[in-house]
């Protein structure tokens, strides 16, 4: 396939990777430096999101939010100025549910398919071509898709129409933070009341509290590798889409809320470019205790 890829960070540049290695011809646009391990292996720099539309078939952004998705789609020389019937576009940013399904309109009416396609696993899955990938669109356009995204992902599933991929995401953004606000009370606990907060991590894994955050970002809390696979300031955007979407719709979410203003305590201690794990530094900071 011609396939156009938009946005290339520390999630972006390694699935468009896999996508030039499988034998496909990669068309790129990036707001930053384009990385000169694609340009090597072949991708083809384009000079904007309008150029990239009108020389691939399918073109997936990968963008960390509503109004950067909503400027490469509509901008004077964005994506939409650039596309003809019968090209499918995907979104793979996490963004407002309600806004995806108004940019899936904009783009049906120009002829073409649009999915949204937010993923989770991070730099780490994006790397290893193991990411979950939640897909919201039509069923036709997915099946012809489908065989792009086994190239970046695992787990991928249509969930339903436009909207209900990045439903989807917002759902797993909100399980992740609880789960990483309760491994970080756990730990701080253990560390405070004088246990070997590795040895507790250990202990856990073991039985029912076990659980990838427990082992991936529990490790990082105690080893205090918070370089970022997965920025507070991306996860805060997302539980901000959480809880707008909890407003329209009149449903609480107190846990979200609280793992929110944890989030809002970390950016405002300078964190907001840490690994969401550093979440911990917040209850750090109520304790008085760091985990060692």
């Amino acid at each position: 396939m011609k396939i156009g890829f938009i946005g290339l960070g520390i999630m972006g540049a390694p699935m468009a990777g896999h996508l030039r290695a499988a034998g496909h011809e990669l068309f790129v646009a990036t707001r930053s430096k384009l990385p000169q391990a694609l340009l090597d292996a072949g991708a083809v720099a384009c000079a904007s999101p309008k150029d990239v539309a009108e020389r691939a078939d399918v073109i997936i952004t990968m963008v960390p939010d509503t109004p950067d998705v909503e400027r490469v789609l509509f901008a004077e020389n964005g994506v939409a100025a650039g596309l003809s019937k019968g090209k499918v576009v995907v979104d793979m940013s996490s963004i407002s549910p309600i806004e995806t399904k108004a940019f899936a309109k904009r783009i049906n009416e120009l002829g073409c398919d649009y999915l949204d396609a937010p993923v989770s696993g991070g730099e780490v899955g994006a790397k290893a071509a193991s990411l979950t990938i939640m897909v919201g669109g039509p069923e036709q356009a997915f099946e012809r898709v489908l065989p792009l995204f086994q190239l970046m992902g695992k787990n991928i599933t249509r969930v339903g129409d436009n909207g209900d991929g990045q439903t989807t995401k917002v759902a797993n953004q909100i399980i992740v933070a609880l789960n990483i606000a309760a491994v970080g009370e756990a730990l701080v606990f253990a560390s405070k009341a004088g246990a070997d907060p590795a040895k507790v991590r250990q202990a856990l894994m073991g039985g029912f509290a076990a659980s990838r955050i427990l082992e991936v970002h529990g490790e990082r809390m105690i080893k205090r590798t918070f370089n970022p696979g997965f920025r507070i300031g991306l996860h805060q955007k997302d539980l901000n889409l959480a809880l707008q979407g909890a407003r329209a719709l009149g449903v609480s979410l107190p846990g979200t809320a609280h793992a929110a203003q944890l989030m809002q305590a970390c950016a405002a201690h300078g964190f907001g470019e840490s690994d969401h794990s550093a979440l911990v530094r917040a209850l750090e900071i109520l304790a008085k205790h760091e985990v060692a």
